[in-house]
């Protein structure tokens, strides 16, 4: 199985609502477009097609705040876990979520309001289950990561804090969404990357607006440990073939298929 390393990795994502596989514009609940009814079977595709990562976001459990898609990820893990890793976030709140997660065969449990909300949460999942097993999320949306789904008005955390807060707490790995580009394939926020970046304890993943391989090659270029992939492949605007030809080129492990 691939395993967090020092190199830069691709991470197509599967965003489960309602046992669908959905993406969503800039974080809207209402601006949902579903791709696929059988998410197993996308999972399948996308490991069959080189990817040694998976992005899995139960977002019905982002808006409960409880897991609520666990017998659908429980059969993706059981799909393709021995090929492939996969991370999965959305409704991670508890000790007891986070560790069932892994206990089913997760690489790594991606969490973010009970992390942003509560720093020592954080640091007892690091001192549990080990700094590669888990990654917190920054929806990052007007300067402020968010938690509570992203829905409008939920209170939010300076960036520079939320990362003060979680590195301090033991967390290396930072997922970071440009949610108003989330969705929309116009690139990445290269400023709040870079902004992310310049605090050396974060290894930092990229989402929001990635659709082109020059757009993986901007945020690898800056320092990223990988980048989500998400509405460009189920569009069609990014081949994942494509993506992971040019992730050989640009060293991305990911393309030649697990511990590479």
């Amino acid at each position: 199985m691939q395993q967090a390393g020092k190199g830069f990795d691709l991470f197509p994502a599967i965003d489960l609502r309602g046992g669908r596989v959905v993406r969503l514009r800039q974080g809207d609940f209402s601006r949902e477009t579903a791709y696929a009814d059988d998410p197993v079977a996308v999972a399948r595709a996308l490991v069959d097609g080189g990817a040694t990562w998976l992005h899995v976001v139960d977002l019905d459990g982002a808006r409960a705040g409880r897991p609520v898609q666990t017998s659908v990820i429980d059969r993706i893990v059981a799909a393709v876990g021995s090929r492939a890793a996969v991370e999965v976030g959305g409704g991670l709140r508890t000790s007891q979520d986070v560790r069932r997660i892994l206990d089913v065969g997760a690489a790594r449990a991606v969490v973010g309001t009970a992390a942003l909300e509560q720093p020592d949460f954080a640091a007892t999942l690091v001192a549990a289950h080990g700094r590669d097993a888990v990654a917190a999320a920054l929806d990052v949306r007007d300067g402020f990561a968010l938690g509570t789904g992203w829905v409008r008005g939920a209170a939010g955390l300076g960036v520079a804090d939320a990362i003060e807060r979680l590195a301090a707490a033991g967390i290396a790995w930072f997922e970071v969404t440009a949610v108003a580009r989330d969705g929309t394939l116009e690139g990445p926020d290269l400023e709040l990357v870079r902004s992310v970046l310049a605090d050396g304890r974060a290894r930092v993943i990229a989402a929001g607006g990635i659709a082109t391989v020059a757009d993986i090659r901007a945020v690898r270029d800056l320092g990223c440990a990988g980048v989500i992939i998400g509405r460009a492949l189920y569009d069609g605007t990014l081949d994942l073939a494509a993506a992971l030809d040019a992730g050989r080129r640009l060293g991305v492990r990911g393309a030649g298929g697990p511990g590479s």
